[in-house]
């Protein structure tokens, strides 16, 4: 199976292929993937990244990609550039999808042919950021979408996800697999960077009382007390704490 290389700016990745199935999770610009097999216009995928499986619908890929950039903004505006002024499009690319560079001048870079960005919203391709709170608090207030990746609309596996994603760290993309590949930490005393799992759910904690998680319930990217947060699901769901890990050992 040859390695392709995602073409357009965003697309849901669904469990049929069928637009009215359920969407399992999103793949970026950039993105590589392997083919597994196609259907009357769609095609099953395995992302290289994490391993993910589910259906997009069949367009021209790149078989050809070396980025060289990266966006660091929630999303990134693309323009059209006619005769020679640079217009906004209504279209983005968001955070943590990788670019290469067709062309540029002082303040734009083309990435595909007449679609620009500004240079102000990448950083190098290998750049590294382990400052997750810089990272997590751009998604904040983005409204809660099941299967989402990006500030229009993300879950909470993909919030916790995005970080590594960003730095190329491997890390699963769904909550019941994160628990299984995290470290459970021995320490109960909860602290910056613990990720505090539930079945079906998780977030993590921004210091020793606060804690952010894209909350179903709140329709949102939210930070909360941490001590508040347990009792809510607690006494909503009736969920307890399943494992407590930390980003800093990923």
């Amino acid at each position: 199976m040859k390695s392709n290389f995602f073409s357009s700016s965003l697309s849901n990745i669904y469990s049929k292929s069928s637009s009215k199935s359920e969407v399992l999770s999103q793949i970026l610009y950039g993105e590589k993937f392997r083919i597994l097999n196609e259907k009357k216009g769609w095609i099953k995928i395995r992302t290289n990244y994490d391993n993910y499986i589910g259906f997009i619908k069949k367009e021209n890929f790149y078989e050809k990609f070396k980025p060289e950039l990266k966006i660091f903004k929630p999303k990134s505006k693309i323009f059209i550039r006619k005769n020679n002024k640079f217009l906004p499009s209504k279209k983005y690319l968001y955070f943590a999808s990788g670019v290469s560079v067709l062309n540029s001048n002082k303040n734009f870079i083309e990435f595909k042919k007449n679609k620009w960005i500004k240079k102000s919203d990448t950083k190098k391709i290998f750049h590294q950021e382990k400052n997750f709170i810089k990272i997590l608090k751009l998604f904040l207030n983005s409204k809660y979408l099941w299967g989402g990746k990006t500030t229009d609309g993300i879950d909470c596996s993909a919030l916790i996800q995005i970080y590594f994603y960003y730095n190329r760290i491997f890390f699963p993309r769904d909550s019941k697999d994160q628990i299984r590949f995290c470290k459970k930490k021995d320490k109960k005393k909860l602290i910056k960077g613990d990720i505090i799992f539930w079945k079906g759910h998780v977030g993590i904690c921004l210091n020793n009382s606060k804690f952010i998680h894209a909350y179903g319930p709140k329709k949102k990217v939210t930070i909360m007390p941490t001590e508040l947060t347990i009792n809510l699901i607690y006494k909503t769901a009736n969920l307890i704490v399943k494992k407590i890990s930390n980003i800093r050992n990923y």
